[in-house]
């Protein structure tokens, strides 16, 4: 039995991380933490925890948590990621790793020098672990559609990059904390792009801002805005495909999701949410090649049938993986290493952005 420990407990991880684990045998969620007590109680009574805390410190250095779920604001992953690395504790972090590429660096670094002493870590990138997504690589990969030759994914990115914000994330304009349409929604879309199709390995991109300032909705208060509001990228495949990618922000709620193309010599294969709305690394697709339907087969759906679709699911697939990971003394996949390479892609993508010059992707 795995004892978790989730720092963040009352936020994103309260209707995905938790139900998650409270599905699966291996974990035993055993303590919780937030930014205060009564919260934390809360969420301990909520999800039946035994422990709860104000201060993540004490959750990392207590002797019944093998595991730490680090579910705070991007800007505070790297204080967590570290303590946990030094307490020689298992870690689980959503995604972004870090704030940007060099943070990720340094945390990637940590945790490998941590591997030496047996621990695990591993990056929240759902769109890995959707069944839809593995279901349509294997599709790819087994040429039901010829060779592969182009990609095209048109994804709505509403919350972010519209005239409008929602209160609780005014603090994702400032691109210095790392969560916005880029870091955040290009991020995950592109991550399952590159789950179905393969590594991308040279961008061009742009990145207009089309608004300077935003309205907080429900006020009347305008903040300033110093990030994206679309994100427009065309690239390279190693397969040697073609992928042309935009992501375009909005006020929400997003009404179609996404569509993705994927183009072989022989046919296309199409795949859009079968639930209008969804994000390409939430829930189920609808997965056609020339007009024929495709059901996922019940094989890539390996977690528990109580557990809700969409996040929780590919979530408590990721927990799966990492629980095999410990049991088998490897990382899991995706680990702080894929994190990395994928921190770098978005780098890539910013560069390109501000001088025009196609980037390669290390």
């Amino acid at each position: 039995m795995i004892r978790v420990g989730v720092v963040g407990a009352s936020g994103w991880a309260d209707s995905s991380h938790l139900p998650a684990l409270a599905a699966l045998e291996e974990f035993d969620l055993t303590a919780v933490a937030t930014t205060n007590r009564a919260s934390a109680d809360r969420a301990a009574a909520a999800h039946g925890a035994r422990h709860a805390f104000a201060d993540a410190g004490e959750l990392i250095a207590h002797p019944e948590v093998d595991l730490v779920v680090v579910s705070v604001k991007a800007s505070g992953h790297a204080a967590v990621i570290r303590a946990a690395l030094d307490a020689g504790k298992h870690v689980v972090s959503e995604w972004p790793l870090g704030i940007d590429a060099d943070e990720a660096g340094e945390l990637t670094e940590a945790a490998t020098a941590a591997t030496a002493a047996g621990v695990v870590h591993a990056v929240v990138l759902q769109g890995h672990h959707s069944p839809s997504a593995r279901f349509v690589a294997d599709l790819v990969a087994d040429g039901r559609i010829g060779t592969l030759e182009s990609v095209a994914l048109v994804a709505e990115g509403a919350p972010w990059g519209g005239s409008r914000i929602w209160p609780n994330l005014v603090f994702g304009l400032d691109p210095s904390e790392g969560t916005n349409i880029l870091t955040i929604m290009a991020g995950h879309f592109l991550a399952a792009l590159e789950r179905v199709a393969g590594p991308l390995t040279k961008v061009t991109a742009r990145l207009p801002r089309t608004h300077d300032r935003v309205l907080v909705a429900g006020t009347e208060r305008f903040v300033p805005n110093a990030t994206p509001s679309h994100v427009l990228l065309h690239g390279l495949l190693a397969s040697g495909a073609t992928a042309s990618v935009a992501v375009h922000g909005g006020n929400g709620p997003a009404q179609d999701g996404f569509l993705l193309e994927l183009v072989g010599s022989d046919a296309t294969l199409t795949a859009k949410p079968a639930q209008p709305g969804t994000f390409i690394h939430w829930g189920d697709w609808d997965i056609r090649i020339s007009d024929e339907a495709l059901a996922v087969p019940d094989t890539y759906r390996t977690v528990p049938a109580a557990v809700q679709s969409g996040p929780p699911a590919n979530i408590a697939a990721l927990y799966q993986e990492v629980a095999q990971a410990i049991a088998e003394a490897r990382q899991p996949h995706p680990s702080f290493e894929t994190a990395l390479r994928h921190h770098r892609l978005l780098a890539a993508i910013e560069q390109s952005a501000a001088d025009g010059i196609v980037r390669d992707i290390s």
